[in-house]
């Protein structure tokens, strides 16, 4: 009696002198394929870390809510059992057809938390699946081959900085408000950096947008407005900021490096920016959303790490702590300036 097995078309490759096969699996097989996970084994005889299952909602809910343009990449698992592959044709020996026996042990080395996403998202909407994903399969590798995958998969896996995440998200609303917000501020394309969690020494950009996002979240924060109105408010509010920072204007017109203000001043730093969000809450929730009048105050603000008033909780030793409490005393400090 034939064994019953699991058959995918796929396509054969070479990889380090090993076999392994590129497939397109149905969603639905997904949580037949792959039932053993090790989560209660110890690390030396499991080919990967424990689950993380406080990370599966989020990951469920977005292919759920996003069913027309959610992307997972590629599985990577090996197979502890038999396997055969059958080429389409005698013309070619690297297109044809994977066979699984059912029997066999499918063990992930790079995409577990993907998998479990997958099976949640398919108990809440079956009809994913008819979707497919990726997978990459090797042959029965063996326990130390299996971790070595896993250590080499994830050696040199780079997570993308905040704010490149922030500058490539368009579905996140505050993002691409943040983002129209810099259009529409001509200094803040210049001031802004894009790309990296801070700002290089030589880089002529004075924050990050990771902490221009920050800022404009606590601005936002809690009010009952439709996205047109938070973008109108948002460019309203940093114009003003900017209006009255004449630090930030030197900058931007060249009579300062961007380099002496970020290393001596508090003004451009990602703590000064939430604070400011914050007190912008504050004004507009106070119907002082007049901007143009309510931050006239920063003008005269010394915003020198060496000023008294930073001392004994901002700047301890010429350095920035950074704290929620520091967060905290900032807002607090500008408040009692801005908000009398």
């Amino acid at each position: 009696m034939n064994e019953a097995k699991f058959s995918f078309p796929a396509v054969k490759g070479i990889q380090a002198s090993m076999e392994y096969y590129v497939t397109m699996v149905p969603l639905e097989c997904i949580p037949r394929l792959f039932t053993f996970t090790g989560d209660n084994m110890p690390p030396e005889i499991r080919s990967q870390r424990t689950l993380n299952r406080s990370r599966i909602p989020e990951m469920a809910n977005y292919i759920l809510n996003n069913p027309s343009s959610y992307v997972f990449s590629a599985l990577t698992a090996s197979v502890d059992g038999e396997l055969s592959f059958e080429p389409a044709n005698a013309n070619t020996n690297c297109l044809g057809t994977l066979s699984i026996s059912m029997s066999s042990k499918l063990l992930i080395n790079d995409g577990q938390h993907r998998r479990a996403a997958i099976e949640a998202a398919l108990k809440k909407n079956p009809n994913l699946k008819y979707e497919h994903i990726s997978m990459v399969l090797y042959h029965d590798i063996g326990l130390k081959r299996s971790q070595q995958m896993f250590s080499d998969l994830n050696r040199f896996a780079i997570r993308p900085t905040q704010s490149l995440n922030i500058l490539y998200d368009n579905r996140d609303p505050l993002s691409l408000i943040v983002k129209e917000t810099i259009d529409e501020i001509p200094s803040f394309k210049d001031l802004t950096d894009k790309e990296h969690s801070s700002v290089s020494n030589r880089s002529v950009a004075l924050f990050t947008l990771s902490a221009l996002y920050k800022g404009t979240s606590s601005l936002l924060n809690g009010l009952e407005l439709s996205d047109y109105q938070q973008k109108k408010l948002s460019i309203s509010f940093w114009k003003e900021v900017y209006n009255n920072m004449p630090e930030w204007q030197d900058v931007h017109e060249k009579k300062a490096k961007a380099y002496d203000i970020r290393k001596n001043s508090l003004s451009p730093l990602s703590i000064t920016l939430k604070a400011l969000g914050e007190i912008g809450n504050d004004l507009y929730k106070s119907n002082k959303s007049d901007y143009s009048i309510s931050l006239k105050p920063l003008r005269n603000i010394n915003w020198r790490k060496d000023n008294k008033i930073w001392d004994n909780g901002i700047v301890v030793n010429g350095s920035v702590q950074l704290s929620h409490a520091t967060q905290q005393l900032m807002i607090d400090k500008l408040k009692n300036i801005i908000i009398k």
